[in-house]
């Protein structure tokens, strides 16, 4: 069976940016996700890093490929879509640990957590589901000052080349930007 005649669709992701790949209705193949600029597949046979997607090819579309090309040649096995759901991670109601666990307990990552959950207390963010995952992986955040969560990366909260972040952080539903610059010294002009 070749990847033609076996069509797949990424599903909505889960609270870490993980993308169920889906076979039929409602079968899971695998799921694939971002960790510094690799991608990474999981499976119910376990994790595979599949490296960089090759330039000009979207990194969720090399995987999904990936994943179709195991399931067909019967190197992976599908589950429930709705057995997915309910593993998901969900938010802790809590403190969370200082780095995420993919990240290595160095000096550098130590210290950069320290930043990073320091300028979320300035800029009234919570981390919710785990601790600092690195500047350009996705993290769960929450806001302090609306209802909102979701997902949000540390490298777009902090300010570029001196200049104070932009109050667009807290955007959608959020108290609105003169409020927000009100409330936060760093978004003030």
């Amino acid at each position: 069976m070749s990847t033609a005649t076996l069509p797949f669709r990424i599903g909505e992701p889960d609270i870490e940016c993980r993308y169920p790949v889906i076979i039929g209705e409602d079968r899971v193949i695998g799921q694939a996700f971002r960790w510094h600029r690799d991608w990474l597949v999981v499976t119910a046979e376990g994790e595979r890093n599949l490296r960089r997607p090759p330039k000009g090819t979207k990194g969720i579309d090399m995987a999904a490929t990936f994943l179709a090309e195991e399931y067909a040649a019967g190197r992976v096995t599908a589950v429930a879509l709705d057995q997915v759901r309910a593993e998901a991670p969900q938010p802790l109601h809590g403190p969370v640990p200082l780095l995420h666990p993919r990240m290595p307990a160095n000096d550098r990552n130590v210290k950069g957590a320290h930043t990073a959950f320091a300028g979320l207390t300035e800029h009234h963010w919570r981390a919710v589901l785990h601790g600092f995952p690195g500047s350009d992986n996705p993290w769960y955040l929450q806001c302090e000052l609306c209802p909102w969560s979701g997902v949000r990366y540390w490298s777009h909260h902090r300010g570029r080349n001196g200049q104070p972040p932009s109050a667009y952080r807290h955007d959608g539903g959020c108290i609105g930007e003169d409020r927000v610059r009100a409330l936060i010294p760093a978004y003030q002009k």
